[in-house]
């Protein structure tokens, strides 16, 4: 049993580090992005929680990443909404690094369900997105790169997503 097992990592560890099929291309592409998420949602989570008490914004009208990160909004949660899209963020790489590069055909449900939590992540992305100007009316460059994060996983996510309910269903 552990040399098979053993035999399984070998296998995975192959197919993940040099496997060049789109899927795994897609799932890289989905972890270079949730990274690039963790990087901006880390200085707000820094700001939200007294970390740092500043965030520097880009020299153009209408940013205040303090404004928006600090408002009610930002805390409607009972935790600062920074620390959540954080940890959102970082679950999708295990999500994304979980099974072989034939997972679609072989584990349907993990694609299906990686799809569905980064479809869930774009709308509330799209939904904080929209506070910004319309109810802060000031920008934050880091929740904009967050914002785009999501939305950029949400779209790789769909492509191996719909092959699993393919082979899922039959159709």
């Amino acid at each position: 049993m552990e040399s098979l097992i053993k035999k399984d990592a070998q296998a995975l560890r192959r197919e993940l580090q040099n496997g060049t099929g789109e899927d795994l291309k897609k799932r890289r592409g989905i972890i270079a992005l949730s990274l690039l998420g963790i990087g901006a949602m880390t200085a707000v989570t820094l700001l939200q929680t007294g970390i740092v008490k500043h965030l520097p914004d880009p020299p153009l009208p209408d940013f205040d990443s303090d404004k928006v990160n600090s408002s009610d909004t930002a805390y409607a949660l009972g935790v600062p909404d920074g620390a959540v899209s954080l940890a959102s963020l970082a679950a999708n790489i295990p999500l994304a690094s979980f099974g072989g590069a034939d997972r679609a055909e072989t584990m349907p449900i993990v694609p299906l369900a990686a799809a569905a939590k980064a479809a869930v992540e774009a709308a509330v992305a799209g939904w904080y997105f929209y506070q910004m100007p319309a109810k802060e009316k000031k920008w934050c460059g880091y929740c904009i790169v967050g914002a785009a994060a999501n939305i950029g996983i949400a779209a790789l996510s769909l492509f191996e997503a719909k092959k699993a309910w393919r082979n899922l269903t039959g159709k």
